[in-house]
């Protein structure tokens, strides 16, 4: 008779996920994660593998919480709802008294292109964060939202990059001046 789980996995991986959060992959331990999911060691590795799979697992679970492009999605005028979606991004980092930032951008920072999987699953997401904004600029084209000559893939590019960086420096210096200046700047970019 096959023994039962002495823990609930999902309680688990939701509390490893906020501890990869908070340290990073480097800075967890197995030891730290025993501790905080009150798990033994070898129930760990029979639930969820090594360390390297509970963080992937984690970084699923955060990616699966996260619906960022779903307002950029909605039928109406275009360019408020991305204003509202940058206004979003910065003022999610100036409300992280933790200055965990974004799981995703510590993940990129953390790992860069040394484990292909992980590389993998960060790219991914980038992508369909970009592929999201785009549709909506070319509807915002298509709307005359933005002038004709505007590349609307070119234009996400750009804000893909924008984003990321508004979580870098909210992790290190969320001065909302230079974050909400930026936000400015971006707009601007998009419709002139």
């Amino acid at each position: 008779m096959a023994r039962s789980k002495e823990f609930d996995p999902e309680v688990a991986l939701d509390k490893a996920l906020e501890l990869f959060w908070e340290r990073g992959y480097e800075g967890t331990s197995m030891a730290d994660l025993v501790e905080r999911l009150g798990v033994a060691r070898a129930s760990l590795y029979g639930t969820f593998g090594g360390k390297r799979e509970l963080y992937l697992k984690a970084l699923e679970l955060y990616l699966a919480r996260r619906d960022v492009v779903g307002p950029l999605s909605q039928p109406g005028p275009v360019l408020p709802a991305l204003r509202a979606f940058l206004d979003g991004y910065v003022a999610e980092c100036l409300a992280d008294e933790l200055r965990r930032g974004c799981m995703v951008v510590n993940t990129a920072v953390e790992f860069g292109s040394r484990d292909p999987v992980v590389s993998r699953r960060v790219v991914e997401s980038w992508a369909g964060l970009e592929t999201a904004i785009a549709a909506a600029l070319v509807r915002a084209r298509a709307q005359g939202e933005i002038p004709e000559h505007k590349d609307p893939y070119a234009l996400a590019r750009f804000l893909l990059v924008l984003l990321q960086g508004v979580r870098v420096l909210g992790r290190a210096d969320p001065d909302p001046r230079r974050l909400r200046a930026a936000v400015e700047e971006a707009m601007t970019a998009v419709q002139i």
